[in-house]
């Protein structure tokens, strides 16, 4: 050992790492100062408007068309002109070379997509850029592929594309929601009418130069943006003939309603309350990695997050411990810094959400733990927080709170621990984290939960469906089963 070599073991080791600012540029985008609708592929000028902003500091971004009633029936007549002149009958090699397209300029363009993502969203950059825009080219690479192969999908069936889809989507992962559905709805031979959520259009917005870029005849995508007015026009259009909603369980409850009977297709994806599931045999870090994610990933603005945490009474106190400690490593700032790890809750009213939900807990009796963390001044921010000491019937375990917030129960036997995750309206997700096999596979088959991850959380594959049962909604999007509710049949 030399004499630097000695030097350097006997110097105090920091308490404190710091990360010194590394933010994203945002030159890579160009914002207008005003966006209208996307309609026949051309900018219709907005009658309406509204400002959207930058949750981190309520910067506003642009002014953005509120889409009234009229301005959605032309949309929908665009896109039935284009699906009835054309684009319906047209090979499905043909469709698949135009979904080629859009998946690679998405993966030329996708620093510019991270960026708006997250300026508009408040999301990690470090989130959008490795997570929502490879997963997003990946759904149209994926859904191009099965274009000319339907009838192979779904074998002695006479598959034909529905007709006009109507596809509302929320702010969480608005690009990813968007491919989500216009991928499959073109792969099928549909046009598609498409409101994003008001709070995050630009992305969707930007998209539009997407379909400019790939030369996708006029109508085929029509965007138009607005609050649920224009979501509720779109649903009571009677030329629309599919409805693709991803939102919250009472309003998919109300379009389920409104659409009784008028025989459109329907899909919904609904809340969730995720249970992760510890059993006292699994790699604790490992599984505390997995909370995290679970739980933490985009600020809980997650429908499947793992916002219930289920440990195995023996091993509860190392598990909260670990988990704890992994909270005080979490780095909470700019959405645009990559050293981000959870970024800017959306928007002004989901704060409010999550804070009266936080004030509930704590009324009720559960023992609050934020680690400690400068929240920025401006923007809308949360710290990272856990519940313990939480009973079943609190409202924190039972009602989504869509934010970075993380209840933890007990249980002691798989039979205990299964009861208790099947308590709740919901049957979106959950997770299992045990090295018994046997265990995973038994436990699977006995909860009501569209996915189960096993040793892992928020693991997505445009290959897989992904969907829920009961109030979580019905209907898969991914997969070959993603295909199904754009297409008709000729039995």
């Amino acid at each position: 050992m030399t004499e630097l070599d000695r030097k350097q073991d006997r110097a105090p080791v920091p308490k404190d790492w710091t990360y010194a600012p590394a933010p994203e540029s945002r030159d890579v985008v160009t914002l207008r100062e005003r966006y209208g609708h996307f309609i026949g592929g051309e900018w219709i000028e907005p009658t309406e408007t509204y400002e959207t902003i930058a949750p981190r500091d309520e910067e506003t971004l642009a002014t953005v068309g509120q889409a009234t009633a009229e301005d959605v029936d032309r949309a929908v007549a665009a896109a039935r002109g284009a699906f009835s002149n054309g684009w319906s009958d047209l090979p499905g090699s043909e469709r698949a070379k135009y979904l080629f397209r859009i998946a690679r300029i998405l993966q030329e363009r996708a620093r510019e997509f991270a960026v708006l993502e997250s300026l508009n969203g408040g999301k990690p950059i470090k989130e959008s850029r490795d997570v929502d825009l490879p997963l997003a080219a990946a759904h149209f690479f994926y859904y191009a592929g099965w274009a000319d192969k339907l009838e192979y999908a779904f074998p002695n069936r006479q598959p034909r594309p529905v007709g006009v889809a109507g596809q509302i989507i929320p702010w969480n992962f608005p690009l990813l929601m968007l491919s989500w559905k216009i991928a499959p709805a073109l792969a099928c031979g549909n046009t598609v009418v498409l409101k994003p959520a008001e709070t995050t259009p630009l992305t969707a917005l930007l998209f539009c130069d997407v379909v400019r870029q790939a030369e996708l005849p006029p109508g085929v995508v029509n965007i138009v943006t607005g609050d649920g007015r224009t979501g509720a026009a779109i649903v009571e259009h009677p030329d629309v003939d599919k409805i693709a909603f991803t939102g919250s369980t009472e309003v998919g409850k109300a379009i389920q309603r409104r659409l009784a009977g008028t025989g459109k297709k329907l899909t919904l994806e609904l809340g969730g309350k995720a249970a992760n599931i510890v059993f006292d045999d699994s790699a604790l870090d490992q599984a505390v990695e997995g909370i995290v994610n679970g739980i933490y990933f985009n600020q809980g603005h997650v429908c499947c997050a793992g916002s219930r945490l289920f440990a195995q009474e023996s091993i509860y106190e190392p598990l909260v411990e670990k988990l704890k400690r992994r909270l005080e490593t979490l780095r909470v700032g700019d959405p645009l810094d990559k050293n981000t790890d959870v970024g800017a809750i959306n928007s002004k009213m989901q704060l409010d959400k999550i804070v009266e939900l936080v004030e509930a807990g704590k009324a009720e009796g559960a023992e609050i733990y934020q680690p400690p963390c400068n929240l920025p001044e401006k923007g809308y921010w949360f710290a990272p927080t856990v519940f313990t000491n939480v009973a079943q019937s609190y409202r924190i375990a039972q009602e989504e709170i869509f934010g970075p917030v993380l209840s933890v129960l007990t249980f002691r036997t798989p039979e205990e621990a299964v009861e208790k995750a099947n308590n709740t309206p919901y049957g979106l997700s959950a997770g299992v984290w045990t090295e018994k096999g046997s265990r995973i596979l038994w436990m699977a088959q006995r909860m009501r939960a569209g996915v189960v991850w096993a040793n892992t959380f928020n693991r997505f594959d445009p290959t897989s469906p992904f969907g829920g049962y009961k109030e979580s909604g019905f209907g898969r999007e991914g997969g070959r089963h993603g295909l199904e509710p754009y297409l008709s049949f000729d039995e």
